[in-house]
């Protein structure tokens, strides 16, 4: 490692990684460093992850992808099953990935690139002078080193301290967090072809519980529960009654635990010298707790940020704000509006799940577009969707585009 750079990027995630590669790219001298020994593991996500937002980033790739899914299928409390097309479904529907691999991939395209990267170097503090962030402070392989460069870039996932040590308030209450649990299970049958998701209080208290093909009779299952409602019951008693109930022949040979946090976007995601990416950001969807999408397209915009402001010497939060303005203005949107459904749909009973359901049993998600499915769905529940009404007409008349569905609106 050298002792200085232009650009330090924390943590080799996909949002690290994206970021690191993107400023190579722009010609910065780049350094990722990554406290694990190995790029992608151990793995802490459900893998899922819609193909058109990823293609923006990274062509797609057999070696990382286990499952190619066609839709997905949600479960009430009584058991009513809504299927929905893959456009449909969401950005977590599309690919079911192999982290390990795709990890390694994304962090071998930077390398590729031109930046320098270092596992097992973990970053102790920030060397900062007059309140502006200059480098950090890394341990690798016992040694103690100064590195310094323009602009440090906080992806170090969701007990990110970089944010903390620069004066950001990261800190998340139980509310803001899911409380995760998943298996790898094989052995079962399952549709390879679908992602489910089953929904009720009685399986997944204001969360939900997942189950994503991984090839053949092979899947990740896994609940999230809010960290409030972690009381008596944790996540993973949820999970052990569902695979008893309906795995009871599936064989665990996997198991990744965490937390997810579930916030909405927090107050700054810069600081002088500093951007914040991915979770660190607290940049996941607090409906489903997916942040693979959302970090990769926030690294994106943080390279590119970066690599102006490093263009005109100027590294402080005023020219950085522009990637407040950026990421807020898209991934930013959509992640409100989700806080705005997720706040919504926490405070259902299983019978508002049902009635949801039952309400769209006859609808089909194959040919109807969203506008016409947005207005189906709060056409038969204006009681109880209320509250989400200004979403629903935002989306309707067009004012506001989720891109996960954006072929929905061409």
């Amino acid at each position: 490692m050298k002792e200085m750079y232009d650009l330090i990027v924390v943590g080799g995630g996909p949002g690290g990684a994206i970021a690191a590669k993107n400023a190579a790219e722009l010609g910065l001298d780049v350094l990722l460093i990554e406290k694990r020994q190995e790029i992608g593991d151990p793995v802490r996500c459900a893998e899922g992850v819609s193909k058109i937002c990823l293609s923006d980033h990274i062509e797609p790739d057999p070696r990382w992808i286990c499952a190619d899914l066609t839709g997905s299928r949600i479960y009430s409390p009584d058991g009513t099953m809504v299927e929905m097309s893959e456009e449909m479904s969401g950005g977590e529907v599309g690919y079911v990935l192999e982290r390990k691999v795709f990890d390694r991939a994304l962090v071998d395209q930077c390398a590729r690139a031109g930046a320098e990267v270092r596992v097992k170097t973990r970053a102790t503090g920030l060397i900062m002078e007059k309140g502006v962030v200059c480098g950090i402070y890394a341990m690798y392989l016992g040694e103690e080193y100064e590195i310094r460069s323009k602009i440090v870039i906080g992806a170090d996932g969701m007990e990110s301290k970089v944010g903390r040590w620069a004066g950001i308030d990261t800190s998340l209450k139980p509310t803001d967090m899911e409380t995760c649990v998943q298996y790898l299970v094989t052995n079962i049958d399952i549709d390879p072809q679908f992602c489910d998701f089953y929904l009720g209080n009685e399986i997944a208290p204001a969360g939900y519980l997942w189950v994503f093909p991984k090839g053949e009779n092979m899947a990740n299952i896994g609940v999230g529960i809010l960290g409030s409602k972690s009381g008596d019951h944790r996540a993973i008693d949820y999970l052990d009654k569902f695979m008893r109930d309906v795995y009871p022949e599936g064989r665990i040979i996997e198991m990744v635990y965490g937390g997810v946090p579930v916030s909405g976007p927090i107050e700054k995601t810069v600081s002088d010298g500093l951007i914040l990416v991915g979770d660190a950001a607290r940049q996941s969807d607090p409906i489903t707790g997916g942040g693979i999408i959302n970090a990769m397209e926030a690294g994106k915009i943080a390279a590119e940020v970066a690599a102006d402001a490093i263009k005109k010497g100027d590294y402080t939060t005023d020219t950085l704000n522009e990637y407040e303005t950026l990421w807020r203005s898209t991934i930013g949107k959509e992640i409100e509006y989700s806080l705005v459904v997720k706040e919504t749909f926490i405070k259902f009973t299983d019978k508002d799940l049902n009635h949801l359901a039952q309400s769209l049993s006859n609808v089909n998600f194959y040919s109807l577009s969203l506008k016409d499915l947005l207005y189906a769905l709060f056409k038969a529940n204006k009681k109880l969707l209320w509250d989400l009404r200004g979403l629903f007409r935002d989306v309707v008349n067009n004012n506001f585009e989720f891109k996960y569905k954006k072929n929905q609106f061409d």
